[in-house]
C-alpha cells in the first residue's frame, strides 16, 4: 500500500515522519506501581482510598460512592498517597474497563489508591496528558484489550511490565501542548453539558417529589387526593405468545434495548429470531425491567409489540390512572426501592406481591394528565441535552483520533 506523503508506517500505525514511537518506560520517572487494598471501615475513621469507580469514566470523580475509608491510617511515607498529575491505570476490571486511565486532580497527600490500580509519574505534565489521552483512545483501548486477553476469569489483568512496554506515537513537545489545549476545549464543552444535565435531572427529581405527592398543586386544581395501593391503579398484562409459532411480531424489546434511567429505547429486535416465550404489550402500556439489576429500565410504549418476560408490562386501570402518570410513578426512587424487594437467588426479580401494596397518592385523572405533561416536558428537555452531549462526545472522539495520529496537524 502506498504511504501518504510525509507519513511513515510504524507499529502503532501511520504517523507523521517527524513523530517518534516511544515506550511508556521512556517517559515515566516512576511506576507503574500497584496500590494497596486494606479492610474497609464502617465509621470512616481511617485513610480515604479510591475505588475503581473513581476513575472508570477516564476522569477522576470524588464523592461518597467513589471513595471509601480503611480501618487503618496509612503512613504518609508509604509511597501510596497520590499527588496532582499522577496517572492511574486500572490494571484489573471487566473487559470493557480494564486499562481505563485517569489523571489524579485531587488534593496532595490525602488519598491512596487500591491494588487494582497502577500509578505512574511522568517526566512532565505534557507527557502525562498525552499518555492519558492516548491510553483512552481507540488505539490505547485496543492495546489494553490485547495484553489483558490472556487473563482468566471475569476480571482480566494488565501487568506493570506490559504497561511499561506500551508503544505510543510521540509528536514534538510543542505539538503535544497544542493537542492538549485543543482537546481541553472539547472537554470543557462536554463537562458543561454534563453539569447542566445533572442540574436538570435534579430539578426533575424535585418536581416529581412535589407534584406526585401533592405537596405542590398546579393552578386550577384543589380537590382532595386519595391514597390507593399500586394494584388499584395498575396490573401486569398476562398475555404471552410463542413467536416461533405465530411469526407475526417483528417489534421485540429486550432489556438491552431500554436505556438506563432515560425512559427511551436504544433499539429493538425481531421476536422471530429468538426462541423464547414473549410478553405482549400495547400502546400506552408501561414496560418496567423487573430484574433487580435493571430496575431503572422503563419505557412508555408508543406502539404495540412483544418483550422479554423479564419486563413487567403494566396496564393503567381506566378511570384510576393515566398511562403517562403511571410511567412517572414507576421512575421515582421510592418505587424503585419497593421494587428492589425481590425473590430468587441467581437473578432476583421484583415481587408483585410486594409492589402491589405500594401506596400511591392519587389525584383525579385531569390533574394526573397535567402533572404528567409537565414532567414529560422536563424529560424532553433532558433528552435533547443528552443528544447534544452524545454528539459532542462523538465529535471529540473523532477529533482526538485525528490529533493523536497526526491526521490533523496543529503546528
Amino acid at each position: 500500500m502506498e504511504l501518504k506523503q510525509g507519513y511513515k508506517q510504524t507499529e502503532v500505525g501511520l504517523i507523521p515522519e517527524d513523530w517518534e514511537v516511544r515506550r511508556v518506560r521512556e517517559v515515566v520517572t516512576r511506576g507503574p506501581k500497584n496500590g494497596y487494598s486494606g479492610r474497609s471501615s464502617k465509621d470512616g475513621a481511617g485513610t480515604p482510598t479510591l475505588s475503581l469507580a473513581a476513575t472508570s469514566s477516564s476522569r477522576l470523580v470524588l464523592n461518597s460512592q467513589t471513595v471509601k475509608y480503611l480501618e487503618e491510617h496509612v503512613s504518609l511515607d508509604s509511597g501510596l498517597f497520590l499527588d496532582p498529575g499522577d496517572i492511574l491505570v486500572q490494571r484489573s476490571n471487566t473487559a470493557d474497563l480494564v486499562g481505563t486511565t485517569a489523571i489524579f486532580t485531587g488534593p496532595p497527600a490525602t488519598f491512596i489508591y487500591p491494588d487494582l490500580m497502577m500509578r505512574l509519574k511522568f517526566k512532565d505534565r505534557v507527557a502525562a496528558n498525552w499518555f492519558w489521552r492516548y491510553a483512552n483512545s481507540t488505539a490505547g483501548r485496543r492495546f489494553f484489550t490485547v495484553v489483558a486477553a490472556g487473563s482468566t476469569g471475569t476480571m482480566p489483568k494488565i501487568s506493570g511490565a506490559k504497561l511499561r512496554e506500551m508503544p505510543m506515537p510521540s509528536p514534538p513537545f510543542r505539538e503535544q501542548e497544542a493537542v492538549a489545549d485543543a482537546l481541553s476545549d472539547a472537554d470543557a464543552l462536554i463537562e458543561s453539558l454534563e453539569q447542566l444535565i445533572a442540574k436538570k435531572r435534579h430539578l426533575k427529581q424535585g418536581a416529581q417529589h412535589e407534584l406526585l405527592s401533592g405537596a405542590k398543586r398546579l393552578p386550577g386544581f384543589s380537590g382532595k387526593w386519595g391514597v390507593k395501593s399500586f394494584a388499584d391503579l395498575a396490573e401486569p398484562r398476562k398475555e404471552r405468545i410463542d413467536p416461533r409459532k405465530t411469526g407475526t411480531h417483528d417489534f421485540c424489546i429486550e432489556l438491552e434495548h431500554i436505556e438506563q434511567r432515560s425512559g427511551r429505547l436504544a433499539g429493538s429486535g425481531d421476536a422471530r429470531e429468538g426462541s423464547s416465550i414473549k410478553s405482549v404489550f400495547q400502546r400506552g402500556d408501561v414496560l418496567f425491567g423487573k430484574l433487580r439489576a435493571y430496575l431503572r429500565k422503563y419505557w412508555l410504549a408508543d406502539r404495540s409489540g412483544v418483550c422479554s418476560t423479564e419486563i413487567w408490562v403494566l396496564v393503567a386501570r381506566p378511570g384510576q390512572a393515566t398511562p403517562e402518570f403511571l410511567f412517572q410513578l414507576v421512575t421515582v426512587d421510592r418505587f424503585i426501592q419497593v421494587a428492589s424487594t425481590a425473590y430468587g437467588t441467581h437473578m432476583p426479580r421484583s415481587d408483585w406481591n410486594v409492589v402491589k401494596n405500594y401506596e400511591v397518592a392519587l389525584p383525579c385523572t385531569e390533574e394526573q394528565t397535567a402533572i404528567a405533561a409537565i414532567l414529560s416536558d422536563m424529560d424532553t428537555e433532558i433528552a435533547a441535552l443528552e443528544t447534544k452531549l452524545a454528539k459532542a462526545r462523538q465529535i471529540k472522539q473523532g477529533t482526538m483520533y485525528n490529533l493523536l495520529t497526526g491526521r490533523i496537524r496543529l503546528v
